[in-house]
């Protein structure tokens, strides 16, 4: 019978995936040597975990969620014999083969449920705090805020009373980042306070602490604090970069927002020629962000409008990308629209529309959070529609009135301040006083 090293390379060199998992099976499933020594049977489980390892890579490459999640309920069984360590590096290194699996959330957070609870029957705690944490990483992404709330709540108490430092920053992050997607920005901001503050007493990995930046910049500009925003947004870029992660292309696409955000539109092509960015140049995720620029320099409605359906999947993918492009199409077509009728007494309405290249209704009509900011979009997110003239005029944009049976606009010049009743009301204010005084002369000679 062959031996399981000699198995083990068999089902590395064998082509056929069906062969290779069957050899990867006959290794799990063979028991150690009874009177085998000590180093030989740590040879045989280090080929068992080398085993239990690359069958999940072969489930991962054929994108196979669920012999994945079968993977790591059979690692539970081998991970008895080896080192507690040990065993949350292995658990850990298969969940990662779930990363690049499409649409493997549900399943992978069913797996976890089950692996806590056994961790929580093993009594393996530190194991149980890091799986607790990818679940709340987890919950986030599919925007399950709530029961990743309750779990945070759970995990700081026993952090806390643990001091264990590494993880208390990761979930301290996480929560800044889940009240962050409800909406309580003050909240957001404390939990990064405690997070950079926990950071401070430990050796901080820099891929962590690219993370804590991340985040900064995020609720900075969602403060429309570009400049601070940008400086943090650079900091990650260039961690993330040195290290060849590709997620600093998000913060390269973050550092070009806050560059058009702070109206310098002209300089995203300089930004771009720098050495760290320039890799990222011709990629489509920064060409769009070029043609947002483009379109913002020129004032353009139609060109940014044109960006935003060429680019839609790279545009409004991203919820921090997507709220801060809304509120620039809000101001671009007020700029746009007040621009044609200031020169004005009296416009049609339809006339602007056709001005601005769009139909009456999307003037009109304001979504206060479109997906992707096009008339014809359909909004992720319902919001009540308000009228956009009349808010524009509401704002003291410009002095105007609707007139909706004619169809029309009115504008109006400013009105100046009428100052005889302010100058009135003083006289009296010091009429008052004279009277006061005199008043008081006469009690007193009385």
């Amino acid at each position: 019978m062959p031996s399981k090293e000699e198995l083990l390379k068999e089902a590395n060199s064998s082509s056929d995936p069906k062969r290779a998992e069957a050899l990867y099976r006959e290794i799990l499933a063979s028991p150690l040597s009874e009177h085998a020594s000590v180093e030989e049977k740590e040879a045989e489980l280090r080929h068992q975990e080398a085993a239990l390892i690359k069958l999940g890579e072969l489930y991962r490459d054929q994108n196979n969620a669920k012999g994945v999640a079968e993977v790591i309920n059979l690692s539970r069984g081998f991970v008895s014999s080896i080192a507690k360590a040990k065993t949350a590096k292995l658990i850990r290194t298969l969940l990662d083969c779930f990363n690049s699996i499409p649409d493997s959330q549900k399943i992978q957070m069913d797996v976890l449920h089950e692996n806590i609870e056994w961790a929580k029957r093993e009594k393996r705690i530190f194991l149980k705090h890091s799986l607790e944490t990818r679940l709340v990483g987890l919950q986030l992404d599919t925007q399950q805020y709530k029961p990743a709330l309750a779990l945070i709540e759970t995990l700081l108490t026993e952090l806390k009373r643990l001091d264990d430092k590494m993880v208390l920053t990761e979930v301290h992050l996480l929560e800044s980042r889940v009240y962050r997607g409800i909406g309580n920005l003050a909240k957001a901001k404390a939990a990064l306070t405690s997070a950079r503050t926990a950071a401070n007493s430990i050796y901080c990995p820099p891929h962590l602490q690219a993370r804590l930046d991340l985040q900064s910049g995020i609720l900075h500009a969602e403060d429309k604090d570009y400049t601070t925003a940008y400086s943090y947004f650079y900091e990650t870029f260039e961690n993330l970069s040195t290290q060849d992660d590709p997620s600093a292309l998000g913060a390269l696409k973050y550092m070009l927002l806050c560059k058009v955000m702070l109206n310098l539109p002209e300089d995203v092509t300089s930004l771009l020629s720098i050495k760290l960015a320039s890799k990222y140049a011709q990629l489509r995720d920064v060409e769009s962000m070029r043609a947002i620029a483009r379109a913002h320099q020129k004032r353009n409605l139609a060109d940014f409008e044109k960006a935003l359906r060429d680019y839609r999947q790279e545009l409004s993918s991203d919820p921090t990308i997507r709220t801060h492009l809304s509120a620039l199409y809000d101001t671009l077509l007020e700029q746009n629209l007040l621009r044609i009728v200031e020169p004005y007494s009296v416009v049609e309405i339809e006339y602007v529309a056709q001005q601005v290249g769009q139909d009456r209704q999307a003037v009109e009509l304001k979504y206060a959070a479109p997906a992707v900011y096009m008339p014809d979009a359909v909004a992720d997110i319902p919001s009540p529609r308000q009228n956009r003239l009349s808010q524009m005029i509401l704002d003291k944009v410009f002095h105007g009135v609707l007139d909706q049976g004619r169809g029309c606009l009115l504008i109006f010049e400013e009105p100046e301040a009428d100052r005889a009743y302010g100058a009135a009301i003083d006289t009296l204010e010091q009429v008052g006083k004279v009277v006061d005084s005199l008043y008081a002369k006469t009690v007193k000679l009385a």
